[in-house]
């Protein structure tokens, strides 16, 4: 915000109690070696109590003599910069903001100073309360003038960076070094994000280094809450909560019946696991921004989108891709390229060109192979024409990898020589699970001649042999599928597999073991259900959700099925199994209903694009 229509240097400071003599007669006591007023001043301005008027006197002194306020000084600055100007009234911000453009104007040695200042105040300050030496509170503040002590800061980097144009090069390295420790709470970590994301509109620059930095701290807290353990923790307190519930219907009937509820907690959008909690605050604020940054009015704006895409895809590719078992900070891609066929299309294609690249790391052309399959097989909004076109690239591929291979002398299944071959297989096995029913119907017979031009025989049966080193029940569940169509017949295959899994007993300093030769492929499937429930509400409209194929069931060889609370799983690989055991064991119950629970994002009501900046 530009202070204007003031006429600040000439504006007289008002009367207000005071000792010592004026800013600038400090000074020039101070260049003579008299330090008493210096001293004076420093201690007037730590005063806690000090009041608005007393705050602008100084202020506008100090702006008058500014150009004398050298790196000699800067005690005395740091003093001024931990002035309590925010939550004061207007004339105190407006003093506050007009010394500040005039400081970084006049001394760009302070910049550092000022722009901590500012970044320091983007998260809520921690509020103790003591008895003795013991703190019995340690919470965040919850005042409700928290978006205008925002919105005041934002003025101020504005104004920094406007009267600084290096301010960018400086900025980015400080909002890395404040950025809250990832253990803080939800709401501190909500603030940060969302004040860093508002820092990219009127700092464009920045925007990339920005996401970066954010989507880092993301992926820190996913890869330290598996899965099993959000579902665990999860599935544990909702068991809890059912039983209090009943236990209240038992024994609170004579209870009024207008007690307050637990608001926060009512939608049961609130995850019990802490660092899932934390995670989907985050990932509800991130996708909030891309969606507001992507639509003007309410409708795409094609140019802002493609520049998003591209920052994310950049980011993506840098931190994303190389972390292993992340379970949900991929979405924030998922969900970008739901917007528009031309995003996912351009992600499908950014992936299958770093699939074939030689030149790439074996283990990121998996790990892109593993985004093609999950992103064909779960995104909603892909139409089959697509998935299609993206299996005429994948299939074709295969049978020049198996061309290259099957003369020579490494013509043997082992993944650390062929694993990106391996984890593609695997994506084309786990998309025509998802897709085959799509393919299929409307035309039958055109959809079966497509599937037998893959000639998917060929590749099941070379000498590379795939389905030793898929995942089981991926591989059970297409071969089930397979066989009904009469594709391929995928089950001596598999019966030979297992024949060749003899176990090897091994001696080592801990005892014997026992131990088999599976050779297995590090299976990582990206877009696997999302657990998360708060933002989960925008994942789920665009999510295909395992739905059990009636078709893959008949004439498969039957075996003992497993009994359990299958209607609890949400996707056939959780009911994985030895390879041996037959596909009956495998499948899904119906879709466990994580994602209906809506929560406001939480956020502070500030929108990102408020204003125009």
């Amino acid at each position: 915000m530009e202070i204007e229509g003031r006429d600040f240097l000439n504006t007289p400071p008002k009367k207000t109690v005071r000792f010592g003599g004026t800013v600038a007669n400090t000074l020039a006591k101070l260049q003579k070696g008299d330090t008493s007023d210096y001293e004076l001043i420093k201690h007037q301005l730590s005063d806690p109590d000090i009041k608005d008027a007393q705050i602008i006197s100084w202020l506008q002194e100090f702006r008058t003599c500014v150009t004398q306020l050298g790196k000699d000084h800067e005690q005395l600055i740091y003093v001024v910069l931990k002035l309590p100007w925010l939550g004061r009234s207007q004339a105190v911000v407006e003093e506050y903001l007009a010394f500040l453009s005039n400081l970084v104007s006049a001394q760009t040695v302070y910049l550092r100073a000022c722009l901590r200042m500012v970044v320091t105040n983007f998260a809520p300050k921690r509020i103790r309360i003591q008895e003795g030496n013991v703190d019995i509170s340690d919470s965040d503040d919850e005042d409700e003038n928290l978006p205008r002590t925002f919105d005041h800061c934002h003025q101020a980097l504005q104004l920094i960076a406007r009267y600084v144009p290096s301010t960018s090069r400086f900025l980015m390295p400080i909002l890395s070094d404040k950025f809250p420790f990832v253990q803080k709470s939800s709401r501190t970590l909500e603030c940060y994000v969302h004040n860093l994301l508002r820092v990219s509109i009127y700092i464009p620059d920045l925007r990339r280094d920005i996401l970066e930095l954010i989507i880092s701290k993301m992926l820190t807290l996913d890869v330290s809450a598996p899965r099993s353990e959000i579902e665990e923790v999860e599935s544990g307190a909702q068991q809890d909560a059912n039983g209090a519930s009943q236990d209240e219907c038992l024994f609170d009937m004579d209870e009024e019946e207008d007690a307050p509820l637990d608001s926060s907690r009512a939608d049961g959008a609130v995850m019990v696991h802490p660092v899932a909690e934390r995670l989907d605050t985050m990932m509800a604020v991130l996708l909030a921004y891309i969606k507001d940054i992507c639509h003007v009015n309410g409708s795409l704006d094609i140019e802002k989108t493609k520049a998003v895409y591209r920052d994310l895809v950049s980011v993506f590719d840098k931190v994303v891709l190389p972390t292993h078992a992340s379970c949900h900070v991929q979405y924030y891609m998922f969900y970008l390229c739901s917007f528009r066929l031309g995003l996912a299309e351009a992600f499908l294609d950014h992936l299958w060109k770093m699939l074939q690249a030689p030149n790439q790391p074996p283990v990121l052309r998996q790990a892109a192979a593993g985004y093609m399959g999950s992103f064909m097989a779960r995104a909603k909004f892909l139409p089959v024409s697509t998935v299609k076109a993206c299996l005429d690239l994948l299939v074709p591929w295969l049978h020049l990898y198996i061309d290259s291979q099957d003369a020579g002398s490494k013509a043997f299944c082992d993944i650390n020589l062929h694993g990106p071959f391996y984890t593609a297989c695997q994506a084309v096995f786990y998309t025509l699970i998802f897709r085959h029913s799509a393919i299929l119907e409307g035309n039958m017979k055109k959809g079966l001649a497509y599937l037998q031009g893959l000639n998917l025989e060929r590749i099941v049966m070379c000498q590379l042999n795939p389905l030793r080193v898929c995942l089981p029940a991926v591989t059970n569940m297409f071969a089930a599928i397979t066989r009904k169509y009469q594709l391929v017949f995928c089950y001596t295959i598999i019966e030979r597999n297992n024949r060749n899994l003899l176990p090897v007993v091994s001696c080592s300093t801990g005892g014997n073991s026992v131990s088999t030769n599976t050779n297995p492929l590090d299976t990582f499937f990206p877009f696997d259900p999302y657990l998360l429930k708060s933002s989960g509400k925008l994942i789920e409209p665009i999510y295909q959700v395992w739905e059990e194929p009636s078709d893959c069931m008949i004439d498969v060889p039957k075996k003992q099925v497993r009994k359990g609370s299958m209607e609890e799983e949400d996707d056939f690989l959780h009911g994985e199994t030895p390879q041996g055991d037959s596909v009956v064991g495998m499948t899904p119950g119906s879709y466990d209903s994580h994602l209906h629970s809506p929560r406001s994002f939480g956020s502070p009501p500030v929108s990102f694009l408020q204003r125009p900046f």
